[in-house]
């Protein structure tokens, strides 16, 4: 199992955000989670990463338990494991779109130029690789911020909102090349979303209240 929660519960202070939700999640599987604002989607998507610290319960990624590691430990795997879609971009704007998808080759010191470009023809970008961020719409950046969390062949894929910006002709091309990158590298996705397009397309949906998480919308 790519992904496996158990039971974990998360507080702000005394605020309760969700509780005692499990969830396995099998590789090559596409999961979608829904629910009401605030209910804590992006929360939750963030403690799978390890990005956000949970206050009981087990987060399991590739049958490593994240809750045993510090933080240097995370990153670690992160950088080897996961990939993550941020509904902000978070690209960066002094590199190029070529560099931004490269990054996290480099940081495992294994530049592959030919693989960025690869990634950067199946998102539409292949022509743009030396533009720099400002120069890109919405629906490109999004495209840059997917290639970049695909190009070093993670295990598991985490991506919030990654339409919510977009007008319905790119936010289709941008499920497209999402899903189909992760059925070919056998990845497991999981995305936070408020998208019908996305939930259509999605092995399962699961719905996250306070209570925890269940099947279907």
């Amino acid at each position: 199992m790519t992904l496996r929660i158990h039971n974990v519960s998360k507080h702000y202070g005394e605020t309760p955000v969700f509780a005692n939700v499990s969830l396995d999640v099998a590789p090559g599987e596409f999961v979608a989670i829904v629910g009401e604002s605030g209910v804590g989607k992006s929360t939750l998507l963030n403690c799978m990463a390890g990005l956000d610290h949970w206050d009981s319960g087990t987060v399991q990624v590739e049958g490593v338990d994240l809750g045993t590691l510090n933080e240097d430990a995370r990153a670690l795997l992160r950088r080897e494991k996961v990939g993550f879609v941020f509904q902000a971009f978070h690209v960066l704007p002094h590199l190029d779109v070529a560099q931004n998808v490269a990054l996290p080759l480099l940081l495992l010191g294994q530049p592959d130029e030919a693989r960025v470009q690869a990634l950067l023809d199946v998102v539409g970008l292949g022509a743009l690789g030396a533009r720099l961020p400002q120069q890109l719409s919405g629906g490109q950046l999004q495209r840059v911020a997917i290639a970049r969390a695909l190009v070093h062949k993670p295990r598991l894929l985490l991506a919030d909102e990654p339409t919510g910006n977009l007008d319905p002709a790119t936010a289709a091309l941008v499920m497209q090349a999402l899903v189909q990158q992760c059925r070919a590298q056998n990845a497991a996705l999981v995305l936070v979303t408020h998208s019908v397009l996305a939930t259509g397309q999605a092995d399962r949906v699961l719905h996250l209240s306070a209570d925890g998480i269940r099947q279907g919308a």
